[in-house]
């Protein structure tokens, strides 16, 4: 639902921010039309992901909004990206966060500014935001972070459990692909050509770094705001999907900040909820605009008085890849951690998941070994808008490892992080688990409810991996992600165990069986009973109207599975065709094409091979311009081996080309 507000406002489609080393960052902003005389708090968006076309829709639903209602709204792009000067080597450095320092400077000298400041935004945004926060700038006034971490390496999309996510490549192709765009010649003039091959001859191949680093070190915990949680002061406002990979941060956030913190955990993929999906979407926007008006205008806005938690209980469905709206309801805890959480406990016995007492426990070794291709029907590390979500799991259980409940007889509702506590041996020195939890439904589909994957190398700490010891028993506690679901009667809770899960996870270097002893293993559900609380109700999604734009190219969105039945192989292709499209304002046409292929053979992990290939395309009438980038991963016993490119044209003309090829050693992963 489009939304007015009081203000009537103006818009500076490009405003240049200087820094004290003279690179200058690219902004766009919204603010109310006499705030050069009557000076308002702002709300800053810093980002990678271009301004001009990258975020512009999504911009235009939402700065408009808080600008209408009395905020002056800067979105930054961040330097070697967009329109901005300079070059970007990494991800969450210090240098962006310097940069962030000094647009917060800028920011509060300008005459329309009051002098207090906010930080909004999504995964990149929502993490900058935590981690400028952590820096302490005397502005910054608060916070509301979206689909973000505390830890970087835990949950981040590089490693899970100590696991190397195959996400940790393709984000890395992804970022080569967004950083070989040329700035806009309509902003920058005639260099535009000098800066675009200034960014192509020193782009970094990002996961060469990242794959450097394969455990807990120092490296990770720079941007992780859980080294040191009193560290950031301001009031924090943290918003989740229960669809999303970044799960944990609302729950990490409500536990340890110190400062005034509220926590909203939604349905939703990696998406804002005033549009994300599955629905319900929320009036996120008031939301935050009741948050930014307590804590940068000093209005009781009544947001200490919420709950410390709102989250949305989702029940059993039938999944599908693209889920639409979700099943269930939105609840809340006035107090997080809650008194209305208590350990439900259920053992191992056979394939049968038991309350104590109720069985003996007889086949107390399950040996585990899983074909490399289970894992298809998983869904990607963090959905968004194509067919992303967690399909029917029952082609992955197949091949797993299960142990169901019997059919309910009454309702178990879960809010937390479930935990599985497992006896075990492998067979080898280097393993992983890949652990669901599940609800079977009476008619058959099975709905993840909840996972995590684990190196066991790190079963005592992810700082100091150690080699299984090959045929002892050891014993491990793993925490899956948070969730919150209710399982109606005469559902199953179901617990699945493989030692793969392809594509999430690139596989340990050899086959690998683990034995289970049922008599020492369980799952611990973290149960909880209904205190009564009222219930929960948001306004409907309101925002701004986005600019009208031509579609020369309609998107579509691909993903399939198939088996090579005379080869013996397993695949998925995916294409996202992103489509073409025409700015009804200041007229830059652009498109891309994404696309992966994942192949691995069943019975051999060292088959596993990950290519991936984007193609972009910058118009105007008078210049025209498209890069392809790609590159290809796979492993060996020993070393993980990286191949990419990138490719740049301007018209027909080849205008640059480079390549890497790097071998990185294996270290316990």
């Amino acid at each position: 639902m489009t939304a007015e507000g009081p203000f009537d406002i103006l818009e500076e489609p490009n405003v240049w921010i200087p820094l004290s080393d003279e690179t200058r960052l690219a902004a766009r902003i919204w603010r109310p039309a006499d705030s050069d005389g009557k000076p308002v708090p702002a709300i800053l968006e810093y980002l990678p992901y271009r301004k001009r076309d990258g975020t512009a829709v999504r911009d235009e639903k939402n700065h408009p909004y808080f600008a209408r209602h009395g905020y002056a709204c800067i979105r930054v792009d961040m330097r070697g990206s967009g329109e901005s000067d300079g070059l970007m080597y990494d991800e969450y450095d210090k240098q962006e966060q310097d940069d962030a320092l000094e647009v917060i400077d800028w920011i509060t000298s300008q005459p329309w500014c009051s002098g207090a400041v906010g930080m909004i935004g999504i995964s990149w945004g929502g993490f900058n935001g935590l981690q400028v926060a952590y820096r302490q700038p005397e502005a910054l006034k608060a916070v509301v972070s979206i689909a973000s971490t505390t830890d970087r390496y835990a949950d981040d999309i590089h490693y899970k459990g100590g696991c190397m996510l195959i996400e940790n490549f393709g984000w890395s192709q992804q970022m080569l692909s967004y950083m070989s765009r040329p700035p806009d010649p309509d902003l920058v003039g005639e260099q535009w050509r000098e800066m675009w091959l200034r960014r192509l001859e020193n782009m970094p191949h990002f996961a060469e770094t990242w794959m450097r680093h394969q455990q807990r070190d120092d490296y990770w915990k720079h941007g992780s705001i859980c080294e040191d949680w009193s560290a950031v002061k301001a009031p924090v406002l943290i918003v989740g999907g229960l669809a999303d990979g970044y799960i944990n941060a609302v729950m990490n956030i409500l536990e340890n900040l110190q400062a005034p913190r509220k926590g909203i955990l939604g349905p939703w993929v990696h998406l804002y909820p005033n549009f994300g999906v599955p629905g319900p979407q929320i009036g996120f926007l008031q939301e935050a605009l009741r948050w930014w008006d307590r804590w940068l205008k000093g209005i009781d806005t009544g947001v200490e008085n919420d709950p410390d938690l709102r989250v949305f209980r989702r029940e059993g469905v039938k999944p599908a890849a693209m889920l639409p709206m979700a099943k269930g309801q939105w609840i809340s805890e006035p107090v997080w951690p809650s008194p209305n959480i208590a350990e439900h406990e259920l053992f191992l016995a056979g394939r049968r998941l038991v309350p104590e007492g109720t069985a003996d426990r007889r086949e107390l070794e399950i040996d585990i070994n899983s074909p490399q291709d289970v894992g298809a029907f998983g869904g990607e590390y963090f959905a968004w808008i194509g067919p992303d979500q967690p399909d029917d799991q029952r082609s992955d259980d197949a091949k797993s490892v299960v142990w169901d409940t019997v059919p309910l007889d009454d309702e178990v509702d879960i809010l937390g992080r479930p935990v599985v506590k497992l006896r075990l041996r492998a067979d080898a020195p280097q393993a992983a688990l890949a652990l669901r939890l599940c609800d079977v439904t009476p008619d058959g589909p099975v709905m993840r409810v909840s996972y995590t994957v684990f190196n066991l190398s790190q079963r005592n700490g992810a700082a100091a991996p150690e080699a299984m010891p090959v045929g002892d028993w050891v014993d491990v506690e793993i925490s899956l992600d948070n969730t919150c679901h209710r399982f109606l009667p005469g559902h199953r809770i179901r617990l699945s165990v493989s030692t793969t899960y392809w594509p999430l996870i690139w596989p340990s270097p050899t086959p690998v069986t683990v034995t289970v002893d049922n008599g020492r293993s369980s799952l611990v559900l973290p149960s909880r009973t209904d205190a009564g609380q009222p219930p929960v109700h948001f306004a409907e999604a309101e925002m701004a109207e986005p600019v009208a734009r031509t579609e020369h190219r309609a998107s579509n969105l691909q993903r399939q599975v198939s088996y090579d039945l005379k080869a013996g192989t397993a695949h998925m292709q995916i294409e996202y065709d992103n489509g073409d499209v025409e700015d009804g304002i200041h007229g830059l046409r652009t498109g891309s094409i994404h696309r992966e292929r994942y192949d691995i053979t069943p019975d051999d992990p060292l088959s596993a091979r990950m290519e991936v290939h984007w193609t972009q395309t910058s118009q105007r009438g008078y210049w025209d311009t498209r890069t392809e980038t790609g590159g290809v991963c796979r492993a060996t016993a020993d070393s993980f081996e990286l191949s990419a490119f990138v490719t740049a044209y301007e018209g027909d003309e080849k205008m640059f080309e480079r390549r890497w090829q790097r071998s990185i050693p294996r270290k316990l992963v």
